[in-house]
């Protein structure tokens, strides 16, 4: 009995021993998890010039689900970044006024935890959310809304004006900037803590046995090369280093002035099918074999590929409780839809 319990004890004791190393290989790796408590994620996500606060952040909810931000009166920001389907929209290329296509045949990269990343948009021309944010409101293939008719439209609505004047105080500005901001606001409370975070911070059965042999595999292998940092992606790289991705020609987008992509996360991967930045690869797996042969100029089995996809499971987070708003009624001011 006692050479058992023995056994048993050297057993955890390896087990833990082994998690522990694997731990500084990952943080070695550059992988950072999200912190557990409340303060120290607002260390991370809040701005100083302008507090995230519970009113902006519901007004912001409001704003990021009211159609009416866009020309037609149709498209909200949820339309192509669905927070019931893991922040984006699961077509290949965006689809917006009009019914039109993404014309660069763009996928729609997930908004969750994009707090988090360097650069926002493929080609990283916007360095943060709330710029961002006023992009897809504008553009013509998207929700196709001038600044000032989206001005016009949220300050014909009495009860928005007040929840404006509640979140930034009387003399506020209802103004685009200060509309988009607003979205921002909402979208960086858009984090997903996951097992992997727990594992990260010491708690050794966070992860199973495959989960962390996959994490392993995932190290190294390299994909820590450019899915790094707390958001396991979310910062300009190059693409196609070793190889020409196969589906290159689908589009006609080539990245930055220096060829730069921005890597997508891989947080909650697997909710926000399909895959590349022109959406073409709807496997995991696949995703996982062709990144091994475009970006390291290895072939990444299908044992290995597994192994891996077994680890990208397991950044499957908790997202934050969502009610969808009731959103505050127009008024004979409000401008009507348009639909060219």
């Amino acid at each position: 009995m006692k050479l058992k319990i023995s056994l048993v004890v050297l057993l955890g004791a390896s087990s833990l021993f082994a998690s522990s190393e694997l731990v500084t290989k990952a943080k070695n790796a550059g992988l950072e998890p999200i912190p557990s408590s409340k303060p120290e994620l607002m260390k991370l996500i809040d701005d100083k010039k302008d507090p995230i606060t519970d009113a902006k952040v519901e007004l912001g909810k409001k704003l990021y689900f009211d159609p009416r931000l866009s020309r037609s009166n149709l498209i909200s920001c949820n339309t192509c970044h669905n927070l019931g389907l893991g922040g984006a929209d699961g077509v290949p290329a965006a689809i917006g006024h009009g019914w039109t296509a993404n014309p660069h045949h763009l996928n729609s990269p997930t908004v969750y935890n994009s707090v988090f990343f360097k650069a926002q948009f493929w080609d990283g021309r916007s360095p943060h959310l709330a710029d961002q944010a006023q992009g897809p409101v504008q553009a013509g293939p998207e929700m196709a809304a001038p600044p000032a008719l989206v001005e016009e439209r949220i300050n014909s609505i009495p009860a928005y004006v007040d929840e404006f004047k509640n979140a930034y105080g009387k003399d506020v500005k209802v103004d685009f900037a200060k509309i988009t901001e607003t979205i921002a606001t909402f979208e960086k409370t858009l984090v997903t803590p996951s097992r992997f975070d727990k594992f990260l911070s010491g708690d050794s059965k966070a992860l199973a046995k495959e989960e962390q042999e996959g994490l392993t595999t995932f190290i190294d292998k390299g994909c820590t090369a450019c899915h790094t940092g707390i958001a396991l992606g979310g910062t300009m790289q190059p693409f196609q280093v070793a190889q020409q991705y196969k589906f290159t020609n689908v589009g006609d987008f080539k990245g930055d002035k220096n060829g730069m992509v921005k890597t997508p996360t891989l947080r909650n991967i697997t909710e926000t099918a399909p895959y590349f930045h022109n959406g073409q690869i709807w496997s995991l797996n696949d995703a996982v074999k062709e990144m091994g042969s475009v970006q390291l100029g290895i072939t990444i089995t299908d044992a290995d590929a597994a192994k891996i996809v077994t680890f990208l499971k397991a950044l499957k987070g908790d997202k934050p409780a969502i009610v969808y708003p009731e959103l505050p009624e127009s008024t004979d001011k409000t401008p009507k839809p348009s639909f060219d």
